[in-house]
């Protein structure tokens, strides 16, 4: 971005404020960044500086001093204008509403029983993972401590009580819970404090989210788990002998402010985690600029103080740059499927059967065919998506109803339709969704098809006037083929905010995961759904990242002296790319090969991981280089690192930022021959005396040179750079459907592939 460009764009950011009319003085919440180090000496503490000279004690939601240093506060309009107008002040922007990103994964990530990194790991022990969610419930299985030894004595955390949640709740397991909430009952949020007929106002969790996160992260061993007779097996988490710290920031039907996940992050860097799992971003896809994201920026204090940050790739897919935590100190994680599913047929009046997908538990049908109709034929685009209060009960009394998937929850679709006199549900996908399939443990018979099926079945009700149909269960397969594919809904690249940053980063088990869950609600979550289950059984990238947050207290314990960015190379650099029919993955939406846009370095695979041979290692100056390459001005990268920077005279390279993954970007308008030339570094972590061999497979039509094209490592010798040369020619280029060619680098030994994607596109400058 041209620096004018920049400069201009900051100065909007430093007047929105006070743009503000005079007659909208509404209050809203604001989150104000303060350069700490300006403090007089004249106040004890940065909260008596804060509501001395900046804003009233009432109005101050929480005080941020080591992940981020200022405040939250209640403002109105021409308050925030003034307080922006400080010179202490760095920055100042509006709380945001955030969304969360919504068994048999261990094995199918090769974790295996006093085997490989299970048993080099101890399982995780000690580790202590803090999970930001909607909290936890205690009293399920996958959090007893039997045989847990004591809280690791590095731990600063407590265990706040509150309704339903008293000290006893903790244990060796739980070792910590705290819940933040002050930035959603501030009167400025919109919605007027916790709705405490459907809330807890402490840790507990009402929604089940939060608790299926952290059972799939580190949940205990638990025998005969099932949901509802699906999946039956024993239930563990990705290292069950880690430690939980729960911090709940997000509230059932409300989402997860910024503010109180700031105040979170500050908390778990004091409280001594390990790893920060976070299934929580925007719901459209779009990013802000990091110095406006308050997960970008609290992942950055977490991430130099040594902890490592997974977060979710967002459940936008499959269109094109819907990746969302983009941030390159976060790991970001996208959602692939396991080899397990739980298949169902739609059987038409003609004899045709369509395969697809339920976790319906109920009566079955047995086989009765039912007359079959499409209400959206009629009754308009409501009617199509069965939203609440559009199906005529005439029209649908006994009979089975096709929905549209969109707009609703899915198993909302199911509840509309029986509230009508529906007997049962076929969910079709749109085109968006393309062939992607999730079961949902529907209250009606119900079952979901992929977008070609859902076509066919109205083609036939379309042409027969006395159509009918079916829907048969068949209960949980194993083994299922191809696995792992990309899941449609899995966000996907390019990175919307850096292009040369690949994104996501990998992806990880993300579909029909069993894990723990509330006993506030039934697995549907609606208020109707009056089910009591100890598991549940969910999909999106937000159970994709606690596999990754689960590996990476699994690698953390076996490699204590392992950074952030070390240990999520070790993940990317080691990953598959490859399902279990050994072929290429393929992208469950379009039933085509997928690309490092969709499953970034690949799969999971945490046989490798713990023995990557070769690490790409990043310390805070990187990071500032990368802030300053992006043309960041010193007060802007403050916002971000908390410290003065200042960046050198001569810019660094976006490119050289030392990544596991290279991307190069060439103008749109190139015409003959282009090169473009990166530097990277990369440590031993294997045996000392070591010597690697470059491997390359460039892209269709481009030319790539390594050198040096050996690496010879000794005791003396722990780390060597080496350089790329990627050269294009406009002629030989010729880019696929997501606007880019894909290709890999790899260090290759007699033990160890140390494999990087190379992704290759062209891009209108700025």
């Amino acid at each position: 971005m041209a620096p004018l460009l920049l400069l201009l764009l900051q100065f909007l950011f430093l007047i929105a404020l006070p743009c503000q009319t005079s007659a909208d003085q509404t209050a809203k919440t604001y989150i104000v960044r303060v350069d700490s180090s300006s403090k007089p000496s004249v106040f004890p503490t940065h909260y008596h500086w804060y509501t001395a000279q900046f804003t009233e004690p009432t109005t101050i939601l929480h005080v941020y001093d080591t992940v981020f240093h200022g405040f939250s506060a209640v403002l109105t309009p021409s308050q925030a204008a003034s307080v922006i107008q400080h010179p202490s002040v760095l920055a100042a922007f509006e709380d945001r509403r955030r969304h969360l990103h919504t068994t048999r994964s261990p094995q199918f990530l090769g974790l295996r029983n006093q085997h490989g990194l299970w048993s080099e790991s101890d399982y995780g022990s000690d580790v202590i993972i803090g999970v930001f969610d909607t909290g936890i419930w205690p009293e399920r299985r996958s959090f007893s401590d039997l045989n847990l030894g004591p809280v690791p004595q590095r731990w600063r955390g407590t265990c706040e009580t509150g309704v339903k949640f008293s000290i006893k709740n903790c244990n060796r397991k739980i070792i910590g819970a705290r819940f933040f909430s002050k930035g959603h009952e501030a009167g400025a949020s919109g919605f007027g404090g916790i709705n405490e007929t459907i809330e807890f106002k402490s840790p507990r969790d009402a929604d089940g989210h939060g608790t299926h996160t952290a059972s799939t992260a580190a949940g205990r061993h638990a025998f005969r788990a099932s949901m509802e007779g699906y999946a039956p097996g024993i239930a563990k988490g990705v290292a069950p002998k880690a430690r939980l710290a729960v911090y709940k920031v997000c509230w059932k039907n409300a989402g997860c402010f910024d503010s109180d996940i700031l105040a979170a992050f500050d908390a778990a860097a004091n409280d001594g985690v390990d790893i920060i799992s976070i299934s929580i971003g925007g719901s459209d896809g779009i990013s802000s600029p990091y110095y406006l994201d308050p997960i970008a920026i609290g992942a950055y204090g977490a991430v130099s103080r040594g902890i490592f940050v997974s977060a979710s790739a967002g459940n936008e897919g499959p269109s094109g740059l819907s990746v969302t935590n983009l941030a390159p100190w976060l790991t970001t994680v996208g959602a692939g499927t396991i080899d397990r599913n739980f298949p169902a047929e739609v059987v038409l009046g003609d004899g045709r059967k369509f395969s697809g997908v339920s976790l319906y538990a109920g009566e079955p049908l047995k086989g009765k065919m039912y007359p079959l109709i499409y209400p959206g034929k009629s009754g308009g685009l409501s009617a199509s998506l069965c939203m609440e209060n559009s199906l005529d009960p005439k029209s649908v009394k006994g009979k089975i109803v096709i929905c549209d998937r969109g707009s609703s929850a899915r198993t909302a679709k199911g509840l509309v339709v029986k509230k009508a006199g529906g007997v049962g549900m076929i969910l079709a996908n749109g085109v968006s969704n393309g062939e992607g399939l999730v079961g949902d443990a529907h209250l009606i018979p119900a079952c979901a098809v992929g977008s070609s099926e859902g076509d066919e079945i109205k083609a036939y009700l379309a042409s027969n006037s006395t159509s009918s149909a079916t829907i048969n269960f068949r209960g949980t397969e194993i083994g299922v083929k191809p696995a792992p594919v990309v899941a449609s809904f899995s966000g996907r690249g390019p990175n919307g905010l850096n292009p040369e940053i690949l994104k996501p980063d990998l992806i990880a088990p993300g579909v029909n995961i069993l894990a723990a869950w509330t006993e506030a609600v039934g697995p549907t979550g609606l208020d109707s759904d009056t089910r009591k289950t100890e598991f549940n059984i969910l999909s999106g990238t937000s159970m994709a990242c606690p596999h990754v947050s689960g590996a990476a207290a699994l690698l953390k314990s076996a490699h204590p002296d392992w950074s952030p960015a070390a240990i999520r190379s070790a993940m990317m650099t080691t990953a598959s790319l490859i399902d279990n029919s050994l072929n290429p993955m393929v992208d469950e939406s379009s039933k085509k090969p997928a690309t490092p846009y969709d499953y970034g370095a690949g799969h999971l695979n945490l046989d490798l991981a713990m023995d990557p041979g070769l690490v790409y290692d990043l310390t805070d100056n990187d990071y500032v280089g990368f802030l300053c390459a992006i043309e960041y001005g010193p007060k802007t990268i403050q916002v971000i690192t908390r410290s003065q920077v200042s960046c050198p005279m001569r810019k660094p390279l976006l490119e050289n930022l030392n990544y596991p993954s290279i991307t190069a970007m060439f103008p749109s308008r190139l015409t003959g021959v282009s090169s473009k030339t990166f530097f990277r570094m990369v440590t031993n972590v294997g045996e000392a005396n070591a010597v690697y061999h470059v491997k390359v497979e460039p892209p269709k039509g481009v030319k790539v040179s390594v050198k040096p094209g050996k690496l010879v490592f000794s005791e003396t010798m722990r780390r060597l750079g080496y350089y790329v040369t990627i050269t294009v020619d406009s002629k030989n280029l010729v880019l696929d459907d997501s606007g880019a060619v894909f290709g890999s680098l790899s260090w290759v030994d007699r033990k160890h592939v140390v494999r990087s994607p190379i992704v290759v596109t062209q891009t209108d400058p700025l």
